[in-house]
């Protein structure tokens, strides 16, 4: 249906008023034996069937009489004079939701996407949506599809997908410094979803996993160079403490000894820890010596 397109809407009450009237006109037809009396009965009928219209509690409609603007109509029943006055479109006051799209536009970073979103509006004054615009829900749309390529412009591919508050934001602040005008309001944007080429996917993909290696990596060297420290620090202790290092001795033989493992130490440290020699190693690994 175009714009300028007047949609011919019958109400009940209409219909139910022209089946009286006709019944009416038939029964004084019967009680006068004249057939004008049902000619007027259906006249009535007619011009109560076209002149008593209802609007829903959210709808709003205006009468123009004689091309001029009337005033607004609705909610409930109320009368119009047919061929004098005509009726616009009736405009539904409550939110509406319109999807927009964007497909290969490019952001800051040159980067190609596809982004999907919802605009959440309302009219908030009939009169002027009626009277400004001739299409206001096309208007929606096509304001809503320019203004979504102008955001993707103006923000980089990392903002559209962690960030995708900010344009949403941006987005219903244009939208609503040109719609106000109109009589209509846009409440909020929001943005659906970003899809990106699967080859930069995959190598976005590459980047991350790339990354998390690489953090990887610095937390495995920053623990080696804490534990090089604290070794450090140990080996002084132990250093200048012989009674210490040797109550330590102890305490790994007891605890190797009770899991019946075997270790291999090196002579040298075992020499150091007083451990005895061939001994001492003989005793780690829970044999006895020869």
């Amino acid at each position: 249906m175009g714009p300028d397109h007047i949609q011919l809407r019958l109400s009940s009450v209409g219909v139910a008023l022209l089946a009286l009237a006709l019944a009416a006109g038939a029964g004084a037809m019967a009680l006068t034996d004249s057939r004008a009396a049902l000619g007027v009965g259906a006249l009535v009928g007619l011009y109560l069937l076209f002149s008593i219209r209802v609007a829903d509690q959210w709808e709003r409609v205006a009468v123009l009489r004689f091309g001029r603007f009337r005033g607004l109509r609705g909610p409930g029943m109320f009368h119009m004079i047919p061929i004098v006055d005509k009726l616009s479109r009736y405009v539904d006051q409550r939110v509406r939701v319109s999807n927009v799209s964007a497909e290969s536009t490019l952001t800051r970073d040159t980067v190609p996407v596809n982004v999907d979103a919802i605009v959440f509006w309302l009219v908030w004054n009939a009169e002027k949506s009626i009277l400004e615009v001739q299409d206001f829900a096309q208007a929606i749309t096509m304001s809503a599809q320019t203004a979504l390529r102008e955001s993707i412009g103006r923000h980089e591919l990392h903002q559209m997908v962690a960030e995708r508050e900010m344009p949403g934001r941006e987005l219903q602040k244009i939208l609503d410094e040109k719609t106000t005008a109109w009589g209509i309001t846009v409440q909020s944007v929001e943005i659906r979803d970003v899809q990106i080429p699967l080859a930069l996917q995959d190598a976005m993909s590459r980047e991350a996993q790339a990354e998390r290696e690489r953090r990887a990596r610095i937390i495995l060297g920053t623990a080696e160079t804490e534990i090089a420290e604290e070794f450090g620090q140990a080996a002084l202790t132990y250093q200048n403490n012989p009674v210490a290092m040797h109550l330590r001795a102890m305490n790994m033989y007891e605890a190797i000894k009770e899991k019946g493992a075997m270790v291999i130490v090196p002579s040298s440290a075992v020499e150091t820890m007083g451990l005895g020699g061939m001994p001492g190693t003989a005793s780690l690994g829970g044999m006895k010596p020869q």
